[in-house]
Parts: C-alpha cells; sequence; structure tokens
C-alpha cells in the first residue's frame, strides 16, 4: 500500500482498471466484460487485496462505470474508486470538455451510474487547451467541497500544465491535484523526463496507466510470429504509443529471460518493473478474463534483481529532452 500523495488514504499498488468492462463503440476490441464477469473479477481483486479501482465515464460511453458500480455493490465503501470527465458524452456542442457545465453535470452522471454518493478520485481526463484552468479548478473544488468528490486529480497533462494548476490552486485556495495518471511502460519511459521529478518534489501520486503498453508487453507478440487477431495491436499500424517494433522485441526478449528466471510470465515481470521505479504510486492493470487478471495479480508476489532492473533500464531508456540532457552533460561547479 501507497499513500495517495499527500493525502492520509492507503491505495494499492496495483489498481483495477475497468476499461473492458462494457464493450461499446470503439472499446469492444478492448474488451466487452459484461455484468457477471465484471462482478467475479471485481470480487477477486478486492480478494487479493486491490483497494483502488478506475473508470471513465467516456469508458464505453458510461457502460463502464454502470457495470463497475453493480461489480463493486456492498463493497464499494471498502475501496478507492477513481474516475474521470472530460470526452464527449452526447451530441451537442457544451457536452465535452472541462467547462463548469460540463464537470458538474459530467459528475452528476457519473455518481448515478457508478450507484454511489460520492467518488474519492475525481480526475480530468486531459488537458482542456479551450477552457481556462481557473473555470475548471473551481468547479472541482465546489464538488469537495459539496461532499461529492473526496480528492481531484489529472490524467496525460504535461508538466507545464500540471504545476500550472497545482499554482493556480495554492493562490486561491482550492483543492489541489492529488495525482496523475500517466501512459507509463517499458516502451514509453518519457513521463521519467519531467513527470516524475515533478510528482516527487511536489509530493503527488503517480498512478501508471496501459504499463503493458496496450498488451504489446504481455507476451503475444514476438519476433518473427504471426500477430494474435482480435487484439488492440493486431494491425501493427493500429499502435496509439510510438516505438521501434525492433528495440521493442529486445525488451521482450529481456523480460522472457527474467520471467524464466522468476517461474513468471512475460506480463508479471514488466509490472513488476514498474512497481520498483521512483515515484510510482499504483500500476494499473485490466482484465478480459479469470486467467488475465491472476496472471496479473502475481505480479506482486516476487521481485526482480537490481541487475535485471538495469539491464531493462539498458535496453528501454527514452531519449532525454532539453533541458535534461543539457545538464547531464554540463556538470556545473558550485
Amino acid at each position: 500500500m501507497h499513500y495517495l500523495g499527500r493525502t492520509g488514504i492507503k491505495v494499492s499498488e496495483l489498481c483495477f482498471g475497468a476499461l473492458t468492462f462494457g464493450g461499446r463503440g470503439r472499446y469492444k476490441r478492448i474488451g466487452d466484460v459484461g455484468q457477471k464477469l465484471a462482478d467475479t473479477l471485481a470480487g477477486m481483486a478486492i480478494d487479493h487485496g486491490i483497494n483502488f479501482f478506475d473508470t471513465a465515464d467516456y469508458y464505453s460511453q458510461g457502460l463502464s462505470e454502470e457495470i463497475l458500480g453493480k461489480a463493486l455493490g456492498t463493497r464499494r465503501n471498502d475501496v478507492i474508486l477513481a474516475t474521470k470527465v472530460f470526452g464527449r458524452m452526447g451530441p451537442g456542442e457544451n457536452n465535452i470538455g472541462l467547462s463548469r457545465r460540463h464537470i458538474l453535470e459530467g459528475c452528476e452522471a457519473s455518481l448515478r451510474r457508478l450507484g454511489t454518493d460520492y467518488i474519492d478520485l475525481y480526475q480530468v481526463h486531459c488537458f482542456d487547451p479551450y477552457t481556462a484552468l481557473e473555470e475548471s479548478l473551481r468547479a472541482l473544488d465546489d464538488l469537495v467541497r459539496w461532499g461529492k468528490a473526496r480528492y481531484i486529480g489529472c490524467s496525460n497533462f504535461a508538466a507545464w500544465q500540471l504545476m500550472k494548476a497545482l499554482s493556480i490552486s495554492e493562490r486561491h485556495g482550492w483543492e489541489r491535484f492529488t495525482s496523475i495518471q500517466a501512459l507509463y511502460s517499458l516502451i514509453s519511459r518519457d513521463v521519467e523526463n519531467e513527470i516524475v521529478p515533478l510528482c516527487l518534489d511536489q509530493g503527488l501520486a503517480l498512478t501508471a496507466w496501459s504499463p503493458l503498453g496496450g498488451g504489446y508487453l504481455s507476451g503475444k507478440y514476438r519476433r518473427g510470429q504471426p500477430r494474435p487477431e482480435g487484439h488492440r495491436l493486431s494491425d501493427p499500424k493500429a499502435g496509439f504509443i510510438p516505438f521501434s517494433d525492433e528495440r521493442g522485441f529486445e525488451i521482450i526478449d529481456e523480460l522472457d529471460r527474467i520471467s524464466i528466471a522468476h517461474n513468471a510470465s512475460i506480463a508479471q515481470a514488466a509490472l513488476n518493473y514498474l512497481l520498483q521505479k521512483p515515484g510510482i504510486t499504483s500500476v494499473i492493470i485490466g482484465a478480459r478474463d479469470i486467467e488475465q487478471l491472476n496472471d496479473n495479480l502475481k505480479s506482486t508476489e516476487w521481485e526482480m534483481t537490481p541487475a535485471e532492473l538495469a539491464r531493462l533500464d539498458d535496453l528501454s531508456k527514452p531519449a532525454p529532452s532539453y533541458p535534461t540532457w543539457y545538464f547531464a552533460q554540463n556538470q556545473f561547479d558550485r
């Protein structure tokens, strides 16, 4: 368990993501878990010590929230429940974004779908360049004051956007973001350039989404083998994470060696790596079936060695951005 940023609540190092619940529209290819299976998966997760659950109103156009709320049922108060707002939820010019109107209406709708009277962590899904941060943050502050949300967070913010938001909240005495949910995996370590240092400096919780790189690091995709059908990355051109396929296969080969040494799976090794990275509070896992969830849950039962971590660090090292590389090359005398 880790504290959620500067708050006094603790969350499990694995977070159960309900992205696979519903399977409506664009999310059908990711997962179409129905209510019966969702009940089983949520119960399994709680029984294995997971107390952190994440979803979003945009996932399957609200169906993910509905299914998750019913799956938690009477155990809802035993967990930290997180959801998000931003995405288009219907026709109309104002049914998207981070305006005060859309945030307040979005929260009320999420509360109804989740079957709860409060949301533990209410997150903005991404930065809105068309709405002043002051407007969004004031609306979020009101939700906390009214008891509809306990804490607020963000997702997919650049470091400067997040720092600006923290500064505005401090200046006005409003509720500040306590966490950021960011893309983080062995094939996408860009967050280490600025977002991780910012989280460590400001005491923010960092939750990693897509820790298996959209399934690429699950072990299904191997060098010289045809890609499996019916998955997000079945078409190599459909990937949403830019990375070198050759470099990816080198990482998978190393994960394979590590997993064999620990009698584990490649997916477990990829998750285990992230769990040991500085600044990480929780890693989001998703599941399309019981077997997949069982495998992911085992990622916390072992720990790779410092040498294994170092080899993966070297293979997956992100290109430093300016001014990170500048200061690394110029060690000024103090």
